[in-house]
């Protein structure tokens, strides 16, 4: 291929700079940019090297108003767990950033009317191209059908199939609950706790169903404890299973910050965990590491779920081709919070 030498020039290049190298219409040189298919191999790869040649940037404003687009997408959620937002917002970024997309992180409220009032507000202030919407927003009453009137492109991420949203990417929990009961039977427990999280919550009460229904399958008896996803409620809600006269020798936590507050409390009544407590977690984040004892935890990978949705999303937003199905694969991953049942 005959190389393109750079020439010096007044100000920044231009689109016509580079058609003008490449040999191509202005028209062809943008398909390249927008990544269309409908330039060949030779055209493509000439044009590539004459943005190179020029160091060309495209202007990010230019390219939003030729295609009637933002190049922006909001990123909803209502998510008081830094870790596990930060994880999302880091696998939206990455799938969204190198298509010349931004990401907007925006908090709503859970109450239905509130909810839908305020997301469809943002959209229209922010003009966002669609919107990747989390768990426990994705679930509120009407917000689906909201947006699909209002004709928003949205990929959704829950713990359970959502009708009206049309790309959802499902995580299982229930069955990651199961796993958890599953593995605290297999090192011999059968006093089993769980402290619960939101009792409104999908994810919530997938963990817990799944959590329940394989315990009492495998003989144990479960008690359980409120909890609200947060350390506090972990603390007290392990503080209520631990005074039982029978306590449980293993508690399951519907999330890895109330299994902190598991362990503090474990700790404030000298019991040694995994040796007189096992404690598992749900998430998997940065805090099971940084732990001690390390939690046991379930696996659930937020950042390649969120880059799954985001996604689909650009392929709808864009009119592409459908991604293959994403399949969520969520484990117990082992680690020094659980161990045999104590002879107690």
């Amino acid at each position: 291929m005959q190389e393109i030498p750079a020439r010096p020039r007044e100000g920044d290049p231009t689109i016509e700079d580079v058609a003008a190298a490449a040999g191509v219409s202005i028209r062809t040189v943008s398909r390249v940019l927008n990544k269309s298919p409908k330039v060949n191999a030779e055209t493509r790869a000439r044009i590539e090297a004459a943005i190179a040649a020029l160091n060309f940037r495209p202007s990010a404003r230019a390219r939003a108003l030729a295609m009637r687009r933002s190049f922006l997408i909001g990123l909803i959620h209502n998510d008081r767990n830094a870790l596990v937002l930060d994880s999302i917002q880091r696998g939206v970024v990455a799938l969204t950033a190198p298509r010349g997309y931004e990401v907007i992180v925006h908090p709503t409220p859970l109450e239905a009317e509130a909810a839908i009032r305020d997301v469809l507000g943002f959209v229209e202030r922010s003009r966002v191209d669609g919107l990747v919407i989390l768990p426990p927003v994705s679930g509120v009453p009407g917000l689906a059908e909201a947006l699909a009137e209002a004709q928003v492109p949205v990929a959704a991420l829950s713990a359970v199939p959502i009708a009206g949203f049309a790309d959802v990417i499902v995580s299982e929990e229930r069955a990651a609950g199961a796993q958890v009961a599953r593995h605290l039977l297999d090192l011999g427990h059968r006093r089993l706790g769980i402290v619960n999280g939101p009792a409104d919550t999908a994810s919530a009460m997938e963990r817990r169903a799944g959590f329940i229904e394989e315990a009492m399958r495998g003989g144990a008896s479960v008690a359980e404890a409120p909890g609200d996803y947060d350390f506090a409620s972990g603390v007290a809600g392990a503080e209520q299973l631990l005074a039982q006269a029978n306590r449980p020798t293993g508690i399951f936590a519907a999330n890895d910050i109330m299994a902190a507050g598991v362990l503090k409390a474990a700790a404030t009544r000298g019991i040694a965990v995994p040796a007189g407590l096992s404690v598992v977690g749900f998430d998997g984040s940065l805090v099971t590491r940084m732990l001690s004892p390390a939690l046991t935890s379930v696996l659930r990978p937020f950042g390649d779920m969120a880059a799954a949705a985001a996604e689909r999303l650009i392929a709808r937003i864009e009119g592409g081709e459908a991604p293959q199905p994403f399949d969520v694969e969520l484990r117990v991953v082992a680690a020094e919070s659980t161990g045999p049942a104590p002879d107690f």
